[in-house]
């Protein structure tokens, strides 16, 4: 269930920072959160899919390193992108 291109590209275009940002922890946040909310779903039809869950928890576990960075870097960024996505911090 990987990200279709449209979708990814109109996260990117939502979250990204400067004109050609493809890459920065903002857009790499956005990214994981979709893909979470969307393994998360998957995994509420199809409760024994263990590989899913894993990789959901490998996801989770790098927006928070992501998050983590960003808080540390850019707070204000931080505050924002938490506003946006709707986390709990």
């Amino acid at each position: 269930m990987p990200l279709s291109k449209e979708d990814k590209d109109k996260i990117i275009k939502k979250y990204k920072t400067h004109e050609s940002d493809t890459g920065s922890a903002e857009v790499q946040i956005a990214l994981l959160t979709n893909e979470i909310e969307q393994l998360t779903e998957h995994l509420k039809t199809h409760k024994k899919d263990f590989s899913s869950r894993r990789g959901l928890l490998k996801k989770v576990g790098q927006r928070h390193r992501l998050l983590r960075y960003l808080q540390k870097e850019n707070e204000q960024g931080f505050q924002e992108l938490v506003k946006k996505l709707k986390l709990k911090v």
